[in-house]
């Protein structure tokens, strides 16, 4: 089993419980772990044998786009969708950051880290 990952995606989005953040929006950052067997691509060397992460960004970006309240609920969309379009992914793991989050005071974010259901 192996672990491909996809670091630090930053995105634009309209994601917040508070009416501003659903109208004025912020950056969040994103980390992905997907489990998976890389065996038959280790030895074809063919895309078609593993997951590729070029599609899996552009599910997660589709997902970003849509807003929602909680960053929970923005996660579990995407651990879903994930789960469901790349069905050799055995296990992932999801870190969402929003930047500078209207908390009243200085800090750099506040994240959620979620797992998918296996």
């Amino acid at each position: 089993m192996s672990k491909i990952t996809i670091e630090n995606m930053e995105f634009y989005a309209y994601h917040g419980h508070f009416e501003e953040e659903q109208k004025i929006g912020t950056w969040f950052s994103l980390d992905l772990m997907m489990e998976v067997d890389t065996s038959k691509a280790e030895a074809s060397d063919d895309l078609d044998d593993t997951v590729d992460y070029s599609a899996v960004y552009r599910v997660v970006k589709e997902q970003m786009m849509i807003p929602s309240k909680l960053l929970e609920h923005v996660g579990r969309r995407i651990l879903n969708a994930i789960k469901e379009q790349f069905p050799d992914v055995k296990d992932a793991i999801l870190k969402i950051r929003k930047m500078n989050p209207p908390l009243g005071g200085k800090m750099n974010f506040v994240s959620l880290e979620l797992t998918s259901n296996n």
